[in-house]
């Protein structure tokens, strides 16, 4: 296997990562900006207060988007799996 695609594979992976992780942060970010919008409007520095509706969010985004996280891993895999007599020759 050459170099140029061992980097191919790797960045294929690292991408993939990335928009599973966009995925499933993107909503918790966008609620915590307008919980702090909230909270530096309303004068409340509650620590606490944005921890409930982030963490519904992210459980609401994994079930949402995880069938579709679950097949996109199983297609990487199952692409690597299949050419390994390609990859290595």
């Amino acid at each position: 296997m050459d170099p140029g695609m061992t980097l191919d594979l790797f960045g294929q992976a690292l991408w993939l990562i990335v928009v599973i992780v966009a995925v499933i942060v993107g909503p918790s970010l966008a609620v915590g900006l307008v919980i702090s919008v909230f909270q530096a409007a309303t004068q409340i520095n509650e620590q606490t207060l944005s921890f409930l509706p982030r963490l519904i969010v992210t459980l609401l985004a994994v079930m949402w988007a995880g069938p579709w996280i679950v097949s996109r891993i199983t297609d990487l895999f199952n692409y690597l799996f299949f050419n390994i007599p390609h990859l290595i020759s």
